[in-house]
């Protein structure tokens, strides 16, 4: 029983309290687009709002989030949500690694899939 409490503990305390907790996700952040790591930065805001539930609300590129849950689990936070432009509906999601965001997005409708960055929108 002392190893199960001891275990706990290290596991506990090797990660980070605000990458156990889906509210750091919470804010506004600059998503970087680029379809190829050569291609030169496309940025687009994406604003986050986590209830105490996990829902999810808020706007990325310029679109209402809907239907938007968010989660932590394996030590870190992490979302889903879905927008939809003329195109059709978008599925986005995406996890918080360390200071960023890494995430990607399914247009339906354009038929891709784009992997992207986020950063802390500057205050």
């Amino acid at each position: 029983m002392t190893r199960l409490f001891i275990a706990i503990a290290l596991i506990t305390t090797a990660i980070p309290a605000a990458a156990q907790d889906k509210s750091a996700l919470a804010g506004d952040w600059t998503v970087d687009l680029r379809p190829t790591p050569q291609a030169p930065a496309y940025l687009k805001p994406m604003t986050l709002s986590i209830a105490a539930d996990g829902a999810l609300t808020g706007a990325f590129y310029e679109h209402a989030i809907d239907l938007g849950r968010a989660g932590a689990t394996n030590g870190r936070p992490c979302f889903a949500f879905r927008t939809q432009d003329a195109s059709g509906p978008y599925q986005t999601s995406g996890c918080l690694v360390g200071d960023h965001i890494e995430g990607q997005t399914w247009s339906e409708g354009r038929r891709f899939v784009l992997t992207w960055k986020a950063v802390r929108a500057a205050k």
